[in-house]
């Protein structure tokens, strides 16, 4: 049993069970009672490789943005301002964006707005600073009350502002280099050390740390060092307004002009080899070397675009598809806006997430939420947000037989989808953004009252 928590009351894997009327003993808690101690007033958010206006499964642009997004406009509706300072990717940008009442995106410019790699954008964060500090320098003393920096380049400015503003620094990792280079897929780059090592320093800089997953947080404290009291535990969210069972498969599929009779195994995100959707295509081409009817009734889209170590070869997966025999299958489609990707999820029989490294997978939420079930590798917060047997299927391992199989199992039994949907459906209202953004405040309410505490000693 993990030592984590999600937020006060429990863990929500946790109430989970409970719901389902199995025995889950509640993790102890690690945050101090907050209720008698301050709320952050205003949160400067750190996002400095990819904004929160981007559209997400594109470049680097993915799970990160949402969360930013969605809990950045739940904090706001529960009186915590929020500004997320981001890179400027285009030029004459307007410095300041109000993306909802109570949060403003501050554009910085940090290097040339075209063409800069994420792996060249530690040589921008003295840049990125100076932007940061010199926003801040325009308000009164105290106007930020807490930092929130969201992956290592942003906690390395998290860390200087944080100090300079004489505040805490709450950090959110969403991935680590020691946890993907300890999973590569075949082929790809591991992280370099300079990431390594500076994810170090902000672990041991920050005062809490937010894991998506009690897995999350066990490896920060194995991997990274870092203080068990510091860390807790937060699942992010799905925004349970858009991500619907709406009106249906049949309706969705007739919007986006798919077979209504087709067994449909969708991926969908960033095209990298993390995320692997090489095996979904040679899981296909199992099924259909074992059973050549099956051409008939299949139909693989690919909604995404290429990301990471992917944009070496944009056209690579449609080349495997080729050397596979199935390019008459698989269907690729540019990225698409979230209230289309609901859609997209609807109309699929089974979302298929054969990633290599996930912290949380939030997609795997989303499709659950329209009633869709998930076959997805049993990796990081994977297990976490797919019920094992309830509202999808976790498969050990990579190998593309083993995806067969179970995906064969939508194929025979043509009730598998609705009813493993429903229970999806259900599933994911445990997750809902309020409930991370209650969380997530309660944190922000720890770090300011352990770091308060440690000024006073500091000077008594």
């Amino acid at each position: 049993m993990s030592q984590y928590v999600s937020r006060l009351g429990g863990s929500i894997s946790g109430r989970i069970a409970a719901a389902r009327g199995t025995r889950h003993d509640p993790p102890r808690l690690r945050l101090p009672a907050v209720g008698h101690h301050r709320k952050p007033r205003r949160v400067a958010m750190l996002s400095v490789h990819t904004s929160p206006l981007h559209q997400p499964g594109t470049g680097d642009a993915g799970g990160m943005n949402v969360y930013i997004v969605e809990l950045a406009k739940r904090l706001a509706a529960i009186n915590i301002e929020v500004e997320v300072f981001t890179r400027a990717t285009t030029g004459g940008l307007p410095p300041v964006v109000e993306l909802a009442p109570g949060v403003l995106v501050r554009h910085v410019d940090a290097g040339p707005y075209e063409g800069l790699a994420k792996e060249e954008l530690p040589a921008q964060l003295c840049a990125f600073t100076h932007g940061v500090m010199q926003a801040w320098a325009g308000h009164r003393p105290g106007y930020y009350d807490l930092v929130h920096s969201h992956y290592w380049l942003s906690g390395h400015v998290g860390w200087l502002a944080a100090e300079r503003w004489g505040v805490p620094l709450v950090h959110a990792m969403h991935t680590m280099a020691k946890v993907k280079n300890a999973a590569l897929a075949e082929g790809d780059a591991p992280e370099p050390a300079a990431r390594v090592i500076g994810e170090t320093q902000i672990v041991s800089a920050a005062d809490r740390l937010i894991a998506n997953t009690a897995e999350e947080a066990d490896e920060l404290v194995r991997h990274y060092e870092a203080d068990p009291g510091k860390v807790a535990v937060v699942h992010p969210g799905v925004n349970l307004d858009r991500f619907t069972t709406g009106d249906g498969r049949a309706a969705a599929r007739a919007r986006l002009g798919l077979p209504q009779d087709a067994v449909i195994p969708l991926f969908a995100g960033r095209i990298q080899p993390l995320k692997a959707p090489d095996i979904l295509l040679r899981a296909v081409a199992e099924l259909v070397d074992r059973d050549p009817s099956l051409r008939t009734r299949l139909f693989v889209p690919v909604v995404g675009g290429p990301s990471g170590s992917g944009l070496a070869k944009p056209e690579g997966l449609q080349k495997l598809a080729a050397k596979l025999g199935i390019a008459d299958l698989v269907h690729f489609h540019p990225p698409v806006r979230q209230d289309q990707l609901a859609d997209w999820f609807r109309a699929a029989s089974v979302l298929v997430m054969p990633s290599y490294s996930e912290s949380f997978g939030l997609v795997a939420i989303e499709a659950q939420a329209t009633g869709t079930p998930v076959l997805a590798a049993s990796v990081g917060g994977l297990p976490v947000a797919v019920d094992d047997g309830v509202t999808g299927i976790l498969v050990p391992g990579h190998d593309p037989v083993d995806y067969a199989r179970e995906l064969r199992r939508f194929v025979d039994e043509p009730g598998l989808t609705d009813r493993m949907g429903a229970e999806a459906a259900r599933h994911a209202q445990f997750f809902g953004w309020d409930t991370a953004a209650s969380g997530t405040a309660d944190v922000y309410t720890a770090a300011m009252h352990d770091h308060r505490r440690r000024v006073r000693s500091h000077h008594g």
